[in-house]
């Protein structure tokens, strides 16, 4: 905001030439930051550089840096389509002394317009509210934007100074706004050259989750996007895996809405997935010498790897009636693969109460040495452990209820 300030009190030239070209950067940033490649190699980085040698507050900050570049995302988008607004207004205010032509106003004005309906589709109440929603018109009102983008780059370097087209593209190639235009294309792109149709085994051992099983082993740290359809409703979740050699993979999917009700109840046999799985809060676990990762219900499909695949990191899990909810293949491999001194399964239902939960985490912390604590919980449940652990003077990490 700062800088479109000093660009309208007529302090800053580059932005009265190169607009569209701190817009675009800005949306470069944005995409960049929800780009499943990027992102592994971003958190891959953090962790090989400051992996478990660092003080730990230098890998609590980089935790906590990771785990808030969704602000990043949203921050970048709203200066992009700030300065969209601003040469577009500044356009309009020009046009006569620059004869700017018409249709460069109006593929403006339609630029400001589809950008825009982008960013506010993925405001939080919305997307809390109306997955659907947010989803086809972030998503299809993005790629219409991205589209708009390349016309309006197009017919602005086609312009002449005196107002004119020039007919030719030789100056495209040179414009700052040609190669952003092309990154944020390539950055959209590549997650979808990896989009599969995948064969899937589903067991449903309650009508409250459905474990769905898919070939090939997976590391620990990463999570997997599913749909029905090859473009539209795809969700998040955590992955589950012995390792990359098991062979396999799962997905706990606990029925909260409409979608996840029909894995239950309209059981398929082939889910489409990316195949480029994207780093999560858990792949961070490698930068920690030890810690706890402690969950409610089918939050242990975010940490269980973790615990499966480092042998430094314990595991408190708490629900209700769980085996009979979560059936016997996520008790199987727990009982396989962690020693029963690094894990406390906790079924409210068997010990007829609710457990003290800060004490217990409390006690493992000190007695297991930790240095971190992952909680994968409820919005509510998230927010008093958050809470607890601050009081207590552990360092604590949770999901972003508005990411």
């Amino acid at each position: 905001m700062v800088g479109i300030f000093l660009a309208c009190i007529h302090h800053f030239p580059y932005a009265e030439h190169h607009g569209a070209a701190l817009a675009l950067g800005n949306i470069v940033s944005a995409v960049a930051c929800r780009n499943e490649l990027f992102l592994r190699y971003l958190f891959w980085v953090i962790v090989k550089v400051f992996q478990k040698w660092t003080p730990l507050w230098v890998r609590i900050f980089w935790t906590g840096f990771l785990q808030h570049i969704g602000g990043i995302h949203a921050g970048s988008a709203a200066s992009g389509v700030a300065w969209f607004i601003f040469i577009v207004v500044r356009s309009f205010q020009n046009h006569v002394a620059k004869h700017t032509p018409k249709i460069v106003l109006g593929w403006g004005v339609i630029t400001v317009a589809t950008c825009a309906i982008t960013m506010f589709a993925a405001a939080p109440w919305i997307r809390a509210n109306h997955h659907n929603v947010f989803e086809r018109h972030h998503r299809f009102a993005g790629w219409t934007a991205v589209a708009f983008v390349w016309i309006f780059v197009c017919v602005t370097d086609a312009v002449s100074a005196e107002g004119g087209f020039t007919g030719s593209g030789r100056r495209l190639a040179d414009a700052q706004e040609f190669w952003y235009s092309l990154f944020i294309t390539i950055l959209i792109a590549i997650p979808w050259f990896t989009v599969r149709k995948v064969p899937v085994e589903i067991t449903t051992p309650s009508p409250r989750v459905a474990v769905i099983k898919f070939q090939k082993g997976i590391q620990q740290g990463l999570l997997g996007r599913i749909s029905r359809s090859a473009i539209v409703e795809y969700h998040g979740f955590g992955i589950i895996s012995e390792g990359i050699d098991s062979g396999c993979h799962y997905i706990i999917a606990g029925v909260q809405g409409d979608w996840t009700r029909g894995l239950v109840t309209d059981v398929p046999t082939h889910l489409w997935t990316r195949e480029m799985k994207f780093a999560g809060l858990p792949y961070l676990c490698h930068l920690y010498r030890r810690g706890i990762a402690i969950c409610t219900g089918s939050g242990i499909g975010a940490v269980l790897s973790t615990c499966l695949q480092l042998d430094n990191w314990f595991l408190i899990w708490i629900g209700s009636d769980m085996e009979k909810t979560f059936g016997p293949i996520l008790f199987d491999m727990i009982k396989r693969k962690i020693p029963k001194e690094r894990y406390i399964l906790f079924d409210t239902k068997k010990e007829g109460c609710r457990p003290d939960t800060m004490k217990m985490l409390k006690d493992v912390y000190v007695a297991f040495n930790a240095e971190v604590v992952i909680i994968t919980s409820n919005p509510v449940g998230n927010a008093e452990l958050m809470e607890g652990c601050k009081e207590n003077g552990m360092h604590s990490f949770g999901p972003l209820w508005d990411s």
